[in-house]
């Protein structure tokens, strides 16, 4: 992942300089997910799907997203949660993602998206090494805010573990 200009690396999160990174905050089957509000295209109603037969599981459909065929991915079957019934608020969160050295654009599932809002640096801490239903390697960590967790998950190794490179993935040129 790039860096923003005027931002310094931890790892591989884009701090400020004040230790705080804005995120867009959404649910999968009721956990708390956070994206950097960087990463974020746009965010859409659910627009029909076409299943590509073949592909890997985690992104085995595609949506038209402004004239461009792009990959939607569950993140539902990354994290093993149970995938959720098409509802009202289920929304696409269109990213701009780093893979394979090309910028690729990608639809993810969300079952309800929140808000923007900001997490501070002092307030995360590593995803824990047992105790967790999840794969740690595709946490990159975890935030404390008013009492509960907010997951901010690793989409680069989860998108290359999976199978999905620049190939199936929608990229910009």
């Amino acid at each position: 992942m790039q860096p923003v200009e005027g931002m310094s690396q931890d790892g591989d999160i884009a701090w400020d300089e004040d230790g705080q990174l804005k995120v867009v905050t959404f649910d999968l089957s009721g956990e708390t997910f956070a994206l950097e509000a960087n990463l974020v295209c746009e965010i859409l109603d659910i627009l029909p799907e076409t299943q590509v037969p073949g592909s890997a599981p985690i992104a085995g459909s595609v949506i038209n997203f402004r004239g461009s065929v792009i990959p939607v991915a569950d993140l539902h079957l990354a994290f093993g949660l149970g995938g959720r019934a098409v509802s009202q608020d289920s929304r696409f969160i269109v990213i701009e993602l780093e893979q394979d050295c090309e910028t690729c654009v990608i639809g993810l599932k969300a079952d309800k998206v929140h808000e923007v809002t900001t997490i501070d640096r002092k307030a995360i801490e590593p995803a824990p090494r047992i105790g967790t239903r999840w794969r740690q390697d595709f946490i990159r960590c975890l935030a404390k805010r008013k009492g509960d967790f907010i997951v901010i998950p690793d989409l680069s190794r989860i998108f290359s573990s999976c199978g999905l490179g620049t190939s199936q993935a929608g990229t910009q040129h």
